[in-house]
């Protein structure tokens, strides 16, 4: 968690007087929180890949995968162990919102809850699978800088996704990481967040992040089915 403390503690404090998100309705540091949760989301769930690549080193996978159980299952609690590793963290994030002035109630907590478990799912997978083949953690921690960190810059996270150039906007809106970071800003603001805080509509948001999720956790199964 201290790096995404730092990235909102610099960067929010760096950008607020020059920089106003669209309708100035909310403060940068505020505009920048979702972000900010999605990447402890993002880190947490893809180093707790890490330990797939040790386990199979020091042989406790490939004996958990000759016992007589569904792949699917191992792939699942694997999934899981680590969407709730990354689901506690964003959770203990979450009580730093009241210092930006964002009010929490049950139903936000829980709306917020909902959607970032849906990205930890979905990005716990997506490190399952890209880990499964890897022998070497240092090579599965470039694939994270090269791949997952410009999926969150590209998310929305830093600035709003309105007046960017075109091949920006397109990798944006291909990006899934933008639909799902569209989706906490709604739990946080509701529909205020398409004009506050540049977030896409409700619907194709919850839609394109299950997707995600769905995709990303199917292919793990399969990748897995390949030992």
């Amino acid at each position: 968690m201290g790096q995404p403390l730092l990235f909102w503690i610099f960067f929010g404090s760096g950008f607020s007087g020059s920089f106003r998100p669209q309708g100035g309705a909310l403060s940068y540091p505020q505009f920048f929180y979702p972000g900010i949760l999605l990447m402890v989301i993002l880190f947490t769930a893809l180093f707790a890949n890490f330990s797939l690549i040790e386990d199979r080193k020091e042989g406790f996978l490939q004996g958990a995968w000759v016992s007589p159980v569904a792949r699917w299952t191992l792939v699942f609690g694997k999934v899981l162990g680590a969407a709730t590793l990354a689901l506690f963290q964003a959770a203990l994030f979450l009580g730093l919102a009241p210092f930006v002035s964002i009010s929490l109630s049950t139903g936000v907590i829980l709306k917020v809850c909902l959607a970032l478990a849906c990205v930890a799912i979905a990005l716990s997978a997506l490190g399952f699978a890209l880990a499964w083949k890897m022998d070497s953690i240092q090579g599965f921690h470039a694939i994270m800088m090269l791949l997952f960190l410009p999926m969150w810059f590209l998310s929305g996270a830093f600035f709003p996704i309105e007046n960017v150039p075109a091949w920006m906007r397109m990798l944006i809106q291909v990006n899934p990481l933008t639909y799902a970071l569209s989706w906490i800003k709604h739990s946080l603001w509701g529909e205020a967040a398409v004009s506050w805080a540049s977030a896409l509509p409700m619907a194709p948001s919850v839609g394109w992040s299950l997707f995600f999720m769905s995709m990303a956790f199917f292919i793990a199964v399969r990748r897995a089915k390949k030992y």
